[in-house]
């Protein structure tokens, strides 16, 4: 378990020979294990969040691979040994290790607080779900209240409002006509039945009959009159209903449009409002709780954030804090030892390169002096027996041949003639 730990860090368990050592990169390890089911989990959020909260199955297969990113990047900041590849003579322990390239655990740390943004924040909403809905339902019905009062909801119930009054307005001018033709009616009823009263005796004139002219006769014609008028007015307002007919048709057709598209708008409006509810909603409820209640929420949050960041950050912090163990001393002794060999074998290879270059050079020297000289004795002898060829056969010297200046053969020719014995040896 100890050796699968010390692999898991990136350490060569042979080199591990301390106690201290041991302990430091098994906890490591451990922080890297931990840290893999975090970003596995951290991961599998961000891909939910980012699919507003569908839960997709194929969560699980991203999360696993962010989370071997960040962990194959913190095993190389780790395994990694600065070792000091100068003076490889020196046997200094100063000169084992170069200073710490702080670059690298700066960009460790940046990387550190991009996933507490992109990977914590989603494991804390999923935290605080509950109250994050409820804030949500909150701000919703905020919104939907100030979309009813201004928008298109609001322009469709301003014409919806002015339809209603032409429509009231119109069957105000026909219910007036038929109010007065029914008052009519009502006092010419009145008259008919003071007129039967006068008649019968009962009346103002206390005479029973209903001679022509007399006061029963005048009241019957009044309220024949009444009942004329009553008629005409009926009339009247049927002409108007018959004229206001293509109008009120028109008006019910538009307020039974504006009707159904305030309807569709407060169902577009209210699904707008709900589907704004994925991660940078969610962020901004979160940090509404924060805010509103710090001391309960925002403390409590805080604190888990900067417990999973120092989680992220604990394998690279014990190996900035470790610098210079034995560990990597031994490995770099080991390191600048092989380095230290294949330079003298560099060195040694580049000096016997060096000599088989020079012998080569000289061999190569005395070959091509060697064959010059042999070339000039084959020349000579050639000449020698074409010289006496000729004089044995025509019993006179060879005419001398004339020769180019400067041409190898009246060099030659000349010291033939002047050392022939010399030639001869």
């Amino acid at each position: 378990m100890r050796r699968l730990l010390l692999r898991i860090a990136n350490v060569n368990p042979d080199s591990v020979t301390t106690h201290s050592d041991r302990v430091l990169y098994g906890s490591i390890g451990i922080f890297i294990m931990l840290y893999f089911v975090y970003a596995t989990a951290g991961g599998a959020a961000f891909v939910d969040a980012s699919a507003n909260y569908t839960h997709p199955w194929w969560q699980w297969l991203v999360g696993p691979l962010v989370a071997f990113g960040v962990v194959a990047y913190d095993r190389a900041v780790v395994g990694r040994v600065p070792i000091n590849y100068d003076r490889l003579e020196s046997a200094d322990p100063d000169d084992l290790l170069k200073h710490p390239t702080f670059s690298l655990y700066a960009g460790r740390v940046c990387l550190a607080l991009l996933f507490a943004v992109i990977i914590t924040e989603p494991l804390m909403l999923a935290r605080y779900q509950g109250e994050i809905d409820a804030r949500l339902n909150e701000v919703h019905n905020q919104q939907i209240s100030e979309i009813e009062v201004g928008g298109a909801i609001a322009a469709y119930d301003a014409r919806l409002q002015v339809v209603k009054k032409e429509s009231i307005a119109a069957d105000a001018a026909v219910q007036s006509l038929n109010t007065r033709a029914a008052e009519k009616r009502a006092d010419a009823r009145k008259l008919y039945a003071q007129a039967l009263a006068d008649s019968e005796g009962d009346g103002v004139s206390r005479k029973s009959g209903c001679p022509a002219g007399g006061f029963c006769d005048t009241l019957v014609k009044r309220s024949r009159a009444l009942d004329d008028q009553a008629a005409r007015l009926d009339l009247q307002a049927a002409d108007l209903q018959k004229t206001q007919a293509t109008s009120r048709i028109a008006r019910a057709e538009e307020e039974k449009d504006l009707t159904a598209k305030i309807s569709n708008q407060r169902t577009a409006n209210a699904e707008a409002i709900r589907a704004d509810s994925g991660f940078g909603a969610r962020t901004k409820a979160m940090w509404y709780l924060v805010t509103s209640d710090f001391a309960g929420i925002g403390l409590f949050y805080i604190g888990i954030a900067l417990l999973l960041v120092a989680l992220d950050c604990a394998a690279v912090g014990l190996k900035i804090v470790s610098h210079g163990n034995s560990y990597e001393r031994s490995e770099a002794r080991i390191a600048r030892a092989h380095e230290h060999e294949a330079a003298i074998g560099y060195e040694q290879g580049l000096r016997d390169a060096r000599r088989f270059a020079e012998a080569s050079s000289r061999v190569m020297a005395e070959s091509i002096g060697k064959a010059s000289r042999e070339n000039d004795l084959n020349q000579i002898a050639l000449d020698r027996a074409r010289i006496r060829l000729y004089e044995n056969v025509t019993a006179m010297p060879l005419p001398p041949v004339p020769l180019l200046e400067r041409h190898p053969a009246a060099d030659l020719k000349a010291r033939t003639l002047r050392e022939p014995d010399r030639i001869r040896a």
